[in-house]
């Protein structure tokens, strides 16, 4: 493996960008970036910092001088690039959803296992200190025993009857989207940092509205603008989940309460550097710090003095200088994989058939 690592990215919207700064803040070398167009490629490259463009996804797979394929695509796409990239004997990076099929999503994990590369999925709520401060806590039993889980994750960016998007049109987007959108995320930091595995759920979608423009006219939306959950986990505890983007104001606040017999933790992404922590007698706001946190996981996290604001990119920057930590062969804790992926594709998909059934629906493990 050469050093610095050289990273090819396939998608330069917004959330190429992000990882693109994330590529050169781990020391990595932005080599090829391929957009939609050669045109769009070569202005992406430039704007960037990307050495060159490359042809086309396919011709950036197979580039000598790429080692970890960031995929950053529409989300259909998702699984034909991962299995080319694989293949190739390239570690992947790609965006959630891994699949928008558990069948895909299963292919893709088998396929990354036998090739032997690093293969990950951006959970990069994951990385925020306070989190890993309330993980850490949880499984020292601080919490005593966890009974109630609950949250949303709220934004607003598809408020007006007159936005639209690709996610909207579910051949481009799968066929959930508040949910599949950023549910998933507030899923698989629930898991992550308490240990509990969802194991049945019953949900509702709802929209607020039946229709939104496209590149041809007005047609009627195939996918939620909401989602809602009650679910049960495999350690006892009960818990719900409400999922929007058509919620005025929030622009994007991913929220959990996680209530133990001891102590309850709230966490608020729109304010990621205090951690509540409730009480019988008192309570306490423990701001982000290497010398306010008490957990060994969380200021391992926490490259920041208190009160010096980390967030949304210098989480994925610590991700993927961790998943790139793991192609050099070290083994850092807690990095999203596809399994992980899997495991949202699992839950998507029950959430779609219990609002569909209108039913309770088992979520296997």
């Amino acid at each position: 493996m050469s050093t610095p690592l050289r990273a090819g990215l396939i998608g330069a919207g917004f959330i190429g960008s992000v990882h693109a700064h994330a590529i050169r803040s781990s020391g990595a070398r932005l080599t090829r970036v391929s957009n939609s167009t050669p045109d769009r490629s070569a202005e992406a490259a430039r704007r960037l910092g990307a050495r060159a463009p490359a042809e086309s996804a396919e011709a950036l797979i197979a580039s000598d001088d790429v080692d970890v394929v960031h995929i950053c695509t529409p989300n259909v796409t998702h699984a034909a690039l991962a299995e080319k990239a694989i293949a190739a004997g390239k570690s992947v990076v790609c965006e959630k959803p891994l699949a928008t099929s558990v069948a895909d999503a299963d292919r893709l994990v088998a396929l990354a296992e036998q090739a032997g590369v690093v293969a990950a999925v951006p959970f990069v709520y994951r990385y925020y200190p306070t989190v890993r401060e309330v993980r850490a806590r949880v499984a020292d039993g601080d919490a005593g025993r966890l009974w109630l889980l609950h949250g949303s994750y709220l934004q607003d960016w598809l408020a007006g009857s007159a936005e639209t998007n690709w996610r909207v049109d579910p051949a481009q987007g799968g066929g959930s989207r508040a949910f599949g959108d950023i549910g998933v995320h507030w899923c698989d930091l629930m898991e992550f940092a308490t240990g509990h595995r969802i194991k049945r759920l019953v949900a509702r979608t709802s929209q607020a509205y039946a229709e939104r423009p496209t590149s041809d006219g007005v047609r009627p939306v195939g996918t939620e603008d909401g989602a809602t959950l009650l679910f049960e986990t495999d350690r006892g505890a009960t818990g719900t989940l409400v999922a929007s983007q058509v919620s005025l104001g929030r622009k994007n606040r991913l929220w959990f309460s996680f209530d133990g017999t001891e102590a309850s933790y709230v966490f608020d992404q729109e304010n990621p550097d205090a951690l509540w922590i409730g009480g019988r007698r008192e309570n306490r706001v423990v701001p982000r710090g290497p010398d306010t946190l008490a957990s060994a996981e969380g200021r391992a996290y926490s490259r920041l003095p208190a009160g010096h604001p980390q967030g949304y990119q210098d989480c994925f920057n610590a991700f993927v200088a961790d998943v790139y930590a793991t192609v050099a062969g070290e083994r850092p804790d807690g990095v999203p994989t596809f399994t992980d992926g899997r495991r949202a594709a699992v839950i998507t998909e029950a959430v779609i058939d219990s609002a569909k059934n209108e039913s309770w629906m088992e979520v296997p493990a």
